[in-house]
């Protein structure tokens, strides 16, 4: 397949057919990755960095960081 570069504002772009982006399962504002690799440019869907539980809580403190929450007067048909 094919593709021509365009003008994209002060950038180049290339479209990418749909069919190629439903079957990777790729949608609009999805982060990929580009590399040059000699006369190559490879796009490519970056893998998900598994975080355990224990490196999420690693700079927990112990202490709640929420600060007080105020309800306010109801302006519609809140049921409380």
């Amino acid at each position: 397949m094919e593709a021509r570069i365009q003008k994209w504002g002060n950038s180049s772009g290339i479209r990418i057919p749909s069919s190629i982006l439903k079957s990777l399962n790729i949608k609009t504002n999805d982060i990929l990755t580009i590399e040059q690799e000699d006369d190559k440019i490879i796009i490519s869907i970056p893998k998900k960095k598994k975080i355990s539980l224990e490196d999420k809580f690693k700079d927990y403190n112990g202490k709640n960081l929420a600060k007080e929450f105020s309800w306010d007067k109801d302006v519609g048909k809140e049921i409380w």
